[in-house]
């Protein structure tokens, strides 16, 4: 049996990862730094996506801190992205990612494999996520058309 950490994307995600890149892209969504647990299923998953966004996968920054970590520690990760990416996409793990997106905006209360949470916020630094409520929020999920 695999570690946890070495555990393959399975054949859902692998459907549906492209799927939400899509959509993503056809929305214009534009990252400017895309940010991964080093988890083989959550990078994959930031792969797929990325492809679809038009995002070089050299550019993946693949962050340690997103794997098994709290709500908390994930929120720590976004402060220091500091104030010049606009633009930022995360992949991680459940339940802290949606204990992370329940923590911003109670209107999420569960994020399914694959989901894309999407935050607005009208702020100078990602320093500032936390205190500041998101101007907008947004759940996208796999199932919807």
């Amino acid at each position: 049996m695999l570690p946890d950490k070495e555990r393959p994307l399975n054949e859902r995600g692998r459907r549906d990862a492209p799927r939400m890149g899509e959509r993503l892209a056809k929305r214009g969504v534009k990252p400017d730094i895309i940010v991964s647990s080093p988890a083989v299923r959550a990078l994959t998953t930031a792969e797929l996506i990325a492809r679809e966004l038009d995002y070089d996968l050299r550019d993946i920054a693949v962050d340690k801190r997103l794997y098994s970590a709290s709500a908390d520690d994930l929120l720590a990760v976004i402060h220091e992205l500091g104030g010049k990416p606009k633009h930022v996409m995360l992949f991680g793990h459940n339940p802290e990612f949606a204990e992370l997106a329940h923590s911003l905006s109670s209107d999420i209360t569960e994020m399914p494999t694959c989901a894309v949470a999407e935050f607005r916020f009208d702020i100078e630094s990602w320093s500032d996520v936390g205190s500041q409520l998101p101007t907008k929020v947004k759940l996208h999920l796999p199932k919807e058309s």
